[in-house]
């Protein structure tokens, strides 16, 4: 099968449906290749509600330069994204992820991202918080402690992610862990917003502060390049700075704004 960038790019989309709970519009849609139908995710732009912070560009750019990112580091916490035409003109086409079913006989783990009684906090999570549910029970906002999830909230500090809700965070049945819905990021100014906060004064691995290093070093450069026909020139800037900032204090911030967490977490 070609490459999947490729088929993503030139393949003729058929919608299937709309995802009713996503703010923007979220088409699923099967793509056709010779080698048969891809499952997408596509998102035109005359599908976004605009974003008065969020004034340049469109999300579905902000969402190719985040996978651009992502690649440039050597991860792959992203689907492949692209940018193209469609039945509703131009979007965000992303490859879709075939997520396990929790709901599985023998499938009795939490999701990645879950909410638990408080003294039900299984080994492996790390609690975020407290909070009571809409029967007014106590209940904890709780992440598995993998190594997987905490590329992607490292991912997030770099990518300034304003928005990574739990639902966000996908375990895939190929064993991957992948994370979604990145228009909300790449902002200039602080605007880290999610619920990956387990990790937050632990170091940094050394092996991601390594991929940091070596992306910075194409920054500017042949990255920014790429990135320059969706950002602005300040939101390239403050990524390298962003980066830098982790190489120099290599270790996961603490929120620092009065909403850390986006709303609704889910």
């Amino acid at each position: 099968m070609p490459d999947t960038g490729d088929v993503l790019s030139t393949g003729e989309l058929t919608v299937l449906g709309r995802v009713g709970v996503a703010s923007n519009v979220t088409l699923v849609c099967d793509l056709a290749t010779a080698e048969g139908a891809v499952r997408v995710v596509y998102k035109p732009v005359r599908g976004e509600q605009p974003l008065w912070d969020f004034p340049d560009g469109t999300l579905a750019g902000r969402e190719v330069a985040s996978y651009l990112i992502c690649g440039a580091l050597g991860w792959t916490v992203i689907p492949e994204t692209v940018l193209r035409d469609g039945p509703y003109g131009p979007g965000m086409v992303q490859r879709w992820i075939t997520t396990r079913d929790p709901r599985a006989a023998a499938d009795t783990r939490l999701d990645l991202v879950d909410l638990c009684p408080p003294e039900l906090v299984p080994d492996g999570y790390r609690e975020i918080l407290r909070a009571y549910d809409g029967a007014g029970d106590e209940v904890a906002l709780v992440h598995a402690d993998d190594p997987r999830l905490r590329r992607m909230a490292v991912l997030d500090v770099l990518l300034n992610n304003a928005d990574r809700k739990g639902g966000h965070a996908l375990e895939a049945v190929d064993g991957g862990v992948y994370g979604v819905d990145h228009g909300i990021c790449l902002h200039q100014e602080n605007k880290l917003r999610t619920v990956l906060w387990g990790w937050a004064g632990d170091p940094v691995p050394g092996d991601l502060l390594a991929d940091i290093a070596a992306f910075t070093e194409t920054l500017p450069g042949e990255s920014a390049d790429r990135l320059a026909e969706y950002l602005t020139d300040a939101e390239i800037d403050a990524l390298l700075r962003r980066a830098k900032r982790l190489l120099d204090d290599p270790v996961m911030p603490f929120p620092e704004t009065p909403r850390p967490i986006p709303w609704p977490a889910f």
